[in-house]
């Protein structure tokens, strides 16, 4: 009985819906038989034929392009064909069938089935073979699903890098350096008696102090990767008739929410990607906060403004909008003063709160708070500004250029291993250092490294990881 990972897999490997183009592919071992049903023929490697795709009858399903590419070299590391049919997906459902039936058919030639145990592929278990069969490591693996999932031109360019390599490069340079720190460490436990003359001489606080310059430029590299790929969520708060609405559709540059001078307009949750420098922004708009046992609030509004501290309570950022206009209110003065204490109340310490005074252009004189950001979201002034902010409160330090893509779980594990060293660093510079805890740390540093190629990953987290790709990738 094959194991999973040995099964031969066979799926639909372009996007659902109709096209001009559509691909069914196949991996496997052994593939020549599949491949004689259902081309006619056999095929040149890594070169493209076009012939009829065969019925079990003779007829044609469909005629396009063929492509076989021999084992190891091919995406899995595998046997791969592929069919490059007409996109419609009956076309397309009609190939795959064709293909589990062609495989357990009985081969006039050998007397057994074509491709045993061929089966329909899980979500992601294409690349899955490919970083199994080592043809990609697991960075490279995850940037091709944040490559499909690229909302931003920037973060598109930076995951193509990070398919090419350049973060596995780095992460493997980091590697290198450790081991050969480790091995340095680990000899001198064999001389107890020379063991600080000899890390001396081998200028073993120098290997550290560069192996932590290092690991912080990538940390770095890491943590700007990341936002590229997951950006910030920015939820606008405020009174009804602040201009939150307004801020959003100026932010977005397109009409996405109802603006009207009616409190109570915005009643449910308007959300609105936007990028900026490349960086995406996941901006909420919410209902506007007031008591909601006021006159005139119905049930409708109610529910709206629960749902707004809900979105309060998740945000990376909130911009509490003031209306410069109602300024000198007393009234309004004082619900801005409980919705203040409410912010306190919901927002986690580290989530920043930017007040934003609006409609500074219908104002005239009035004085604005020394605090904040001054804007006209209806006429414009000021929101250049508020995008610089946006940008420092993601933390994004600027050009993109040699970026690649990361992921949160990347950062964390760069940041273990960060700690190891920081713990190594303390033995090595302690007045006795103790050998064996600076070679434990240093082992802890290079496992939290290859946590991130893969090299000693859980099978759970690969389950995770490769489960949430497109079926076909």
């Amino acid at each position: 009985m094959l194991s999973k990972n040995q099964d031969p897999i066979a799926a639909i490997a372009t996007a659902p819906g109709r096209g001009a183009v559509g691909i069914v592919r196949v991996s496997g071992r052994g593939l020549g038989a599949l491949v004689q049903a259902l081309c006619g023929r056999d095929l040149k490697p890594r070169e493209a034929t076009y012939l009829p795709f065969r019925d079990a009858d003779g007829s044609a399903i469909d005629h396009g392009l063929a492509l076989y590419f021999p084992a190891p070299h091919s995406f899995t590391g595998e046997d791969v064909l592929e069919l490059q049919a007409h996109g419609g997906p009956v076309v397309l459902q009609l190939l795959l069938a064709r293909c589990l039936a062609a495989a357990a058919e009985t081969d006039p030639t050998r007397g057994a089935p074509r491709l045993p145990g061929l089966r329909v592929a899980q979500p992601g278990e294409f690349s899955e073979r490919a970083f199994l069969n080592d043809k990609i490591d697991l960075a490279q693996a995850e940037a091709i699903a944040d490559l499909i999932d690229a909302s931003t031109e920037a973060a598109a360019r930076s995951a193509s890098r990070s398919l090419s390599g350049a973060f596995s490069a780095e992460i493997h340079g980091l590697r290198d350096a450790l081991i050969h720190l480790r091995m340095l460490v680990e000899a001198t436990l064999d001389f107890p008696e020379e063991e600080i003359d000899f890390l001396r001489q081998a200028d073993a606080q120098g290997q550290l102090d560069r192996l932590q310059a290092t690991l912080a430029a990538v940390l770095g590299h890491a943590r700007q990767g990341a936002l590229l790929r997951e950006g910030i969520k920015v939820v606008i708060a405020g009174q009804p008739n602040a201009g939150k609405s307004s801020l959003l559709n100026a932010l977005a540059g397109a009409e996405l929410a109802i603006v009207t001078p009616i409190a109570g307009t915005t009643r449910d949750v308007v959300q609105q990607t936007i990028q900026i420098d490349g960086v995406p922004l996941h901006v909420v708009d919410t209902a506007g906060l007031r008591e909601s046992h006021l006159p005139g609030v119905d049930a409708v509004e109610q529910i709206g403004i629960e749902r707004a501290w809900g979105q309060i309570e998740s945000a990376d950022a909130v911009l509490f909008l003031h209306d410069l206009t109602r300024l000198i209110a007393p009234d309004y003065r004082a619900e801005d003063d409980r919705i203040t204490l409410g912010l306190a109340g919901k927002v986690a310490k580290n989530v920043p709160v930017v007040h934003v005074w609006n409609k500074c252009d219908a104002a005239g004189a009035a004085p604005a708070p020394a605090d904040g950001l001054v804007l006209s979201a209806k006429a414009g002034t000021g929101l250049e500004a508020l995008r610089r902010r946006l940008l420092e409160l993601a933390g994004w330090q600027g050009a993109t250029e040699g970026l690649y893509i990361a992921r949160e779980r990347h950062v964390q594990a760069l940041r273990r291993v960060r700690a190891h060293l920081d713990q190594a660093q303390a033995q090595l510079s302690a007045r006795v250092p103790l050998l064996d805890l600076l070679a434990e740390e240093l082992r802890l540093a290079q496992n939290a490294l290859n946590d991130i190629t893969g090299e000693f990953t859980p099978d759970d987290l690969l389950g995770v990881i490769f489960s949430r790709f497109c079926i076909g990738k």
